[in-house]
């Protein structure tokens, strides 16, 4: 059987975030004195960090909000984040399958690497800084077929790459938000997804 690329969410799929984008968050608002509701961020993690940050600053001071926030986030954010129940599991069933698993987020690349690096999760290629339909930039130029993530955006940026949209249910959106956007395939979490991964390539087969 042919190679194949299977492309990765960060946030919510791959990585439970929310512990240190939360520390994060608490963090830059202690430092400028801009109240944030880290906790009402963290529930509606996915979008790219600027329109998290529009609800809290005013437009002249979201850049250097940004900035500085992706400056801190090493210090707060690497160490609390933990890996989603399969998360590495899922990696290696795409290798065991011959396959390369990338991932593909919205986050500050950088970042998104001290996450895989910490965690220990090896991924042929970590592509940053994309969100929703803009992802299928990376899905393309990799030749992703399938991409898995936990939110709409990831499903849209799927459809535009014409790859086999996998979502699991362990992020922002419901079960019947992701199927109402057009995902092909939900999953409860990661630790399924090695199963139907291989189910998958021998119908292919």
């Amino acid at each position: 059987m042919s190679a194949f690329t299977v492309g990765f969410d960060l946030d919510m799929t791959l990585i439970d975030s929310r512990p240190g984008i939360k520390a994060a968050f608490e963090a830059l608002a202690a430092e400028t004195g801009v109240y944030i509701d880290a906790e009402l961020a963290i529930s509606r993690l996915g979008p790219p960090l600027v329109q998290e940050l529009a609800h809290w600053f005013p437009d002249e001071a979201i850049q250097a909000a940004s900035d500085r926030y992706r400056e801190l986030y090493p210090a707060y954010a690497i160490a609390p984040s933990l890996a989603m129940p399969g998360a590495r599991e899922a990696v290696a069933a795409v290798r065991e399958l011959g396959g390369r698993a990338i991932v593909v987020t919205a986050k500050h690349e950088p970042n998104a690497k001290l996450h895989m690096t910490h965690l220990g999760i090896d991924a042929d290629a970590v592509i940053g800084w994309l969100w929703a339909e803009a992802k299928a930039e990376a899905l393309h130029e990799h030749g992703a077929s399938v991409y898995v993530g936990d939110h709409i955006g990831d499903v849209r940026g799927a459809r535009v790459a014409r790859a086999l949209s996998v979502t699991v249910a362990t992020g922002p959106c419901t079960r019947e938000e992701l199927l109402a956007e057009g995902a092909d395939v939900v999953l409860d979490d990661l630790t399924v997804f090695p199963e139907w991964l291989r189910a998958y390539r021998a119908d292919l087969a």
